[in-house]
């Protein structure tokens, strides 16, 4: 059997891709794997609510104890728990970097950050989790503009179409948060209900 790697794995486990990549794969084998796979039980309500949880910690990159922090910080909003937890987490920088196509995956674009590759209204920002606001600008800083890694992610952008909720210029290689990111203009699969229940037993 050929070997599909540790990312599809997870996407498996998930019940979901977590990258376009993993869809072909997923219609072949939709199942969880080892030899089991194909014959687990129906899960538990705690097992669903894992899963969840686990799912979004993959999508996004997150260690547990920076996740749990996200929940818990969203918990003691005043507004619905679910949806902010969510906005938390498509505001980090890392994620926007990924959204608007500077980068073709989020560790990727954590790295492009980490390394000094973006500002944020101007400014340099190293800090993969700074947490965007509307209005916010994020560019390619003029410095690593001509580095090899820009220049070859910058041709893909002219045919980059980003979320709604993201305006991406390709020619400044920039882009600007425009609305608050929500389930619907994200196009998210994540039942966040299920991951705040997880975290309040």
């Amino acid at each position: 059997m050929r070997n599909t790697g540790p990312k599809t794995r997870l996407a498996r486990r998930a019940g979901e891709p977590l990258r376009e990549k993993d869809a072909k794969i997923m219609q072949k084998r939709g199942y969880p794997p080892g030899m089991h796979g194909q014959s687990r039980r129906r899960m538990s309500e705690y097992g669903e609510q894992l899963r969840e949880k686990q799912k979004a910690k993959w999508i996004y990159g997150l260690a547990e104890r920076q996740f749990h922090r996200y929940a818990a910080e969203a918990a003691r909003k005043k507004e619905v728990t679910g949806p902010a937890l969510l906005e938390a987490l498509e505001l980090r920088l890392d994620n926007v970097v990924y959204r608007l196509g500077f980068s073709p995956s989020r560790a990727g674009a954590r790295q492009f950050v980490s390394h000094g590759f973006v500002t944020v209204n101007g400014k340099r920002v190293n800090v993969p989790s700074f947490r965007l606001k509307v209005g916010d600008t994020v560019a390619v800083a003029e410095a690593k503009k001509p580095s090899k890694l820009v220049q070859a992610q910058a041709p893909k952008l002219k045919d980059f179409k980003p979320l709604e909720w993201l305006q991406l210029e390709p020619a400044q290689l920039s882009g600007k948060v425009l609305s608050q990111p929500t389930a619907e203009n994200t196009a998210s699969t994540l039942r966040l209900n299920l991951i705040i229940e997880h975290y309040s037993r």
